[in-house]
């Protein structure tokens, strides 16, 4: 087994990852690709968390725009529950590859989750649990990206993954503009004074001035999780270092 340069990842998924491309809902067979891919890379004996979004059930974010009978924080605690829908989806997934998982949650509901605690959480991750990070940070107003940072930095992660449909950060939509440049390396100044969209501003800011490194790759490749681990090129890697001509992009 090819040894990692990592002991400890954080990997942010969305909640659109667990549908079918322009669809709500969940995908079991979605699911089951991230799991068995997320298996597959724990198998190199790293330490895995993993923070999940819930966009794919409802965005807090949006949820409120036309509608004034919700209030926007309640928006934002629905989505939260959101993320536990696909926490309880994922872990039965990962469970069902003879995986060991906890579920924590950031809102107490005992009856599906253990609450998190940081000391917990690490100690699952040192008897080589899957530990699954749901219902963001708990409070409203908070996105899920800004979540993925603070417990990157909590659990002492070595680096924050990002899985995203794309193969990493474009310097426009490659969806609709086929002559996005995709970039390699990225500073964490380059993404902000270029508005790049890799995550909110507030997760940027949290990595920049605690220096954790950022990969953004794409998880529907095959195998992609694990290389990611394995510390293979793909993707965009933003970090300190500022990216030099031949690689910045291509």
């Amino acid at each position: 087994m090819d040894k990692t340069p990592y002991r400890r990842v954080l990997l942010k998924l969305s909640g659109e990852s667990f549908a079918r491309a322009g669809e709500r809902g969940i995908s079991m067979d979605e699911v089951i690709h991230i799991a068995r891919q997320t298996v597959q890379a724990t198998a190199r004996g790293i330490e895995l968390a993993v923070v999940i979004g819930g966009g794919n059930i409802l965005r807090g974010g949006s949820f409120t725009a036309g509608n004034t009978a919700i209030q926007q924080a309640t928006a934002h605690y629905m989505g939260m529950l959101a993320t536990v829908i696909n926490g309880l989806a994922l872990q039965d997934a990962l469970e069902s590859l003879g995986a060991q998982t906890r579920l924590m949650t950031a809102i107490r509901m005992d009856g599906v989750a253990e609450p998190y605690i940081r000391r917990r959480a690490r100690r699952h991750l040192e008897k080589g649990r899957i530990v699954i990070l749901a219902a963001g940070t708990g409070s409203p107003f908070v996105t899920t990206d800004t979540a993925a940072a603070q417990r990157a930095l909590e659990l002492g992660a070595d680096i924050l993954m990002k899985a995203t449909r794309v193969d990493g950060v474009y310097s426009d939509d490659p969806e609709k503009n086929p002559h996005a440049m995709l970039f390699r390396d990225l500073t964490y100044h380059q993404v902000r004074e270029q508005n790049l969209r890799v995550m909110d501003a507030t997760a940027i800011s949290q990595c920049m001035e605690h220096g954790m490194p950022i990969l953004v790759f794409n998880y529907r490749r095959e195998g992609n999780i694990e290389r990611a681990v394995a510390g293979e090129k793909i993707g965009t890697l933003i970090g300190p270092r500022r990216a030099s001509s031949a690689d910045e992009a291509e």
